[in-house]
């Protein structure tokens, strides 16, 4: 026979399935990805961060089998539709994403992989000069920016990825990159972009 919880437990299980209502609420409702300190916000108790990520798991366990899942990326939690259905939106949004040429790939990669890199070291490992065009795409685009200067002559701009570029491969952190050749097929093929502006 199982042990009928204390009165403690009881009050406990009741607050996380309210805490998870909530969670639910403010996630779907939410324009992107949200942290743990925005969450914390909503709530007019304080609650730790053990309790809200064993809320938020709670929550991500209740959605499991459904067509949209709860995930933890860079930017935070947020709900999104499971890859498997991305051919069924595509229906609804005909519109193909931005197809990138193999210079901006290639440039995206070495950031991506070599992180944080000047331009020169990323012509010296490419071979070849990197547009300012390809720079500026990828700026704009959210996904690389500047976080500090060589100190060499000249002190040239150190760029990096940006949380917005892990979090629309679906990713938490840069150790959770894919093989170079897998992540450019990610990009070429179309990782979810319909949000971001198309490429001028």
């Amino acid at each position: 026979m199982a042990r009928k919880p204390t009165p403690a437990e009881q009050a406990e299980a009741n607050q996380l399935i309210e805490i998870k209502r909530i969670l639910e609420t403010v996630l779907l409702a939410s324009v992107g990805p949200m942290t743990l300190t925005e969450i914390k916000r909503v709530f007019e108790m304080e609650l730790s961060n053990d309790f809200l990520r064993r809320g938020l798991e709670a929550l991500r366990d209740d959605w499991q089998g459904r067509g949209v899942e709860l995930v933890q990326l860079a930017e935070g939690w947020r709900f999104q539709t499971r890859p498997e259905y991305q051919r069924y939106l595509d229906r609804l949004n005909p519109e193909k994403p931005p197809r990138y040429s193999r210079a901006t790939l290639e440039t995206l990669a070495v950031i991506a992989y070599r992180q944080p890199v000047t331009r020169g070291d990323v012509e010296e490992i490419r071979g070849v000069a990197v547009s300012t065009q390809i720079v500026k795409t990828l700026e704009e685009r959210g996904w690389i920016e500047v976080v500090g200067h060589k100190e060499v002559p000249g002190r040239p701009a150190l760029f990096s990825t940006t949380k917005q570029f892990l979090s629309d491969l679906g990713l938490r952190t840069v150790a959770e990159l894919p093989p170079l050749p897998e992540l450019a097929k990610d990009i070429q093929l179309g990782i979810p972009l319909e949000a971001l502006p198309p490429v001028e």
